[in-house]
């Protein structure tokens, strides 16, 4: 299996940036090494090309986000995804047609899957070049995010919640050092007893729960991405915002960059604090919400 997963692997760096928007019919190539295995695949049960086939799925999503992070993909895109995925590997495993052309179609119901998915990349790709350019997206470190959301380490009230920890969890395990409670979610992050891999968007942060929540050029960066547009899941993550400052306990804080003035200004200020601060060198702000009843 471990084999198969490399294949997958480097056929997906193989392929990787390519701009699925672009007219060439053989966009996607494929390896050698990818026909060598064949007969693994053609070999296998149902119960290890399904294990493949996961894995297949979460390494296409790494990629699109990899490319542009505002890709999103809810359960539904997800299972999707593996549909597609589900009948390349069945394709191939039953040598029902050519290598080439399970390849080809591959490629025809990816562009149709993130185009239904995520209708904006249309609109930004389909003029662009065969190889894209990335989105930047960086992980900062534990103590320069602290410093740009204005948190005091002594002041911070546990238990604590990253919002788009990163794959290494960084800010999360550096709390966990210092003796404090902190758990963290994104994509695709490794699943810990304090990380989960999910949509912040589907996932569930209870009510009274967190002392203190975290997002440094995450969740409001993305909600300010879909405020602008017209396409956008704007009302989604309006819901999700509110839900994040009811997860909080009374005294605790939502610390997120950049700032969200659209939506700010309607909270309830009986309820709600709001400390907004200029971040030196930078073009947007950091706020910070704490509930205060």
């Amino acid at each position: 299996m471990d084999r198969i997963k490399n294949v997958i692997d480097n056929q997906i760096n193989l392929n990787a940036g390519k701009n699925l928007f672009y007219k060439d019919t053989n966009l996607f190539s494929h390896s050698d090494e990818l026909i060598s295995i064949i007969d693994l695949i053609h070999k296998a049960d149902d119960f290890t090309l399904n294990i493949l086939t996961d894995y297949a799925v979460k390494k296409c999503m790494e990629e699109f986000c990899r490319v542009n992070q505002y890709y999103n993909f809810n359960s539904d895109s997800q299972q999707e995804l593996k549909r597609i995925y589900t009948e390349l590997v069945s394709n191939i495993k039953n040598k029902s047609e050519s290598l080439e052309t399970s390849i080809h179609f591959h490629k025809m119901k990816l562009e149709k899957w993130i185009a239904e998915t995520n209708p904006f990349s249309v609109k930004i790709y389909e003029k662009q070049d065969k190889i894209l350019k990335p989105v930047p997206c960086s992980e900062y470190t534990p103590e320069l995010q602290l410093e740009l959301l204005n948190i005091q380490l002594e002041k911070i009230i546990s238990p604590v919640l990253d919002i788009g920890c990163g794959t290494k969890a960084s800010l999360a395990n550096y709390l966990r050092d210092k003796g404090i409670e902190a758990y963290g979610i994104d994509r695709f992050t490794p699943e810990t007893l304090f990380t989960k891999s999910c949509d912040w968007l589907e996932y569930d942060y209870g009510t009274n729960k967190w002392g203190t929540i975290i997002s440094n050029l995450g969740f409001s960066n993305h909600f300010m991405h879909h405020h602008l547009r017209t396409d956008g899941q704007y009302i989604e993550y309006a819901k999700k915002y509110m839900q994040i400052l009811t997860s909080l306990k009374i005294g605790g804080a939502f610390h997120y960059a950049p700032a969200l003035p659209f939506i700010e200004q309607y909270l309830d200020k009986t309820v709600y604090q709001i400390t907004t601060n200029e971040i030196n060198g930078e073009i947007y702000k950091s706020t910070s919400i704490k509930r205060v009843k």
